[in-house]
């Protein structure tokens, strides 16, 4: 029997989720139900993905097996505060919120509910995320393996203690800005060597996405990967060491600490 699954916002990250089910064949466009803050937006995605659309949280919640909360992270309290009294314990409760631990979740509803932390990144727009994943006590391994089904309809999954999602955000949740810089700076460079700005970036994404999926599919070391194009003596070679001599690896890696840091703190 198919669950229901329900969306609380469906913004940017909620409508990447929402695409990739139905996309991927998870769940039917009948078994969905979200919620929107404006008539405007409910039409929309009721035109664009089929599915059913609410303006009222509490709907969700009441039809729905699998409820995910997609708003931003300020709101979830008054969100959960507002639905509280439908909310029941044999329902997954999935929280995509940045910020808001399993706890902070405990506190607002209770200790009872079936509770699923996960921080899926922006490639899930394009069906490529990452997404971490930490179910509290009462989740089973049938719900846990449900929930990471999901997932995986719009890219790919770890499951992690809670306590390293802060890493987790300086590695996945917050790496495509530092790939996204790396893209734009190969492009700046091909331009100024003569290639036009718009064959530029599409030939270095090109390269990086190309480069990634070696990486997963041969399931070599990156540097056994990096050794295979560094002939001696050549081109290649050259370049990495101008790299290492700028100190590339060591400014992602502080930059990693101050993105975690900055999470604690949150």
């Amino acid at each position: 029997m198919s669950k229901k699954i329900g969306f609380i916002g469906c913004g940017n990250m909620g409508s990447a989720m929402l695409g990739g089910l139905i996309n991927k064949g998870f769940s039917n466009k009948e078994d969905i139900i979200i919620s929107t803050r404006s008539e405007k937006s409910k039409e929309r995605l009721e035109s664009k993905y089929g599915v059913l659309g609410v303006l009222r949280n509490i709907d969700v919640v009441k039809d729905s097996d699998v409820l995910i909360i997609a708003v931003k992270p300020y709101m979830y309290k008054d969100v959960l505060e507002e639905v509280k009294e439908a909310l029941r314990k044999d329902q997954i409760i999935i929280s995509i919120a940045a910020g808001i631990d399993l706890c902070d979740l405990h506190e607002m509803i209770g200790e009872d509910f079936k509770i699923v932390k996960t921080m899926p990144n922006t490639p899930a727009l394009v069906g490529e995320g990452m997404s971490a994943i930490c179910p509290n006590k009462n989740v089973n391994k049938d719900e846990l393996n449900y929930v990471c089904s999901m997932f995986e309809a719009f890219g790919s999954y770890e499951i992690l203690d809670e306590k390293d999602f802060h890493a987790f955000i300086a590695l996945c949740g917050s790496s495509p800005a530092y790939v996204f810089m790396f893209i734009e700076a190969m492009a700046d460079g091909a331009v100024k060597l003569g290639i036009p700005r718009n064959k530029a970036y599409k030939m270095a994404a090109q390269s990086v996405l190309g480069s990634a999926k070696m990486v997963l599919e041969t399931e070599e070391h990156p540097g056994v990967l990096k050794d295979m194009v560094c002939s001696p003596g050549g081109t290649t070679i050259e370049a990495v060491c101008e790299l290492e001599d700028k100190g590339l690896r060591n400014a992602i890696i502080k930059s990693m600490d101050k993105c975690a840091e900055k999470s604690k703190s949150m």
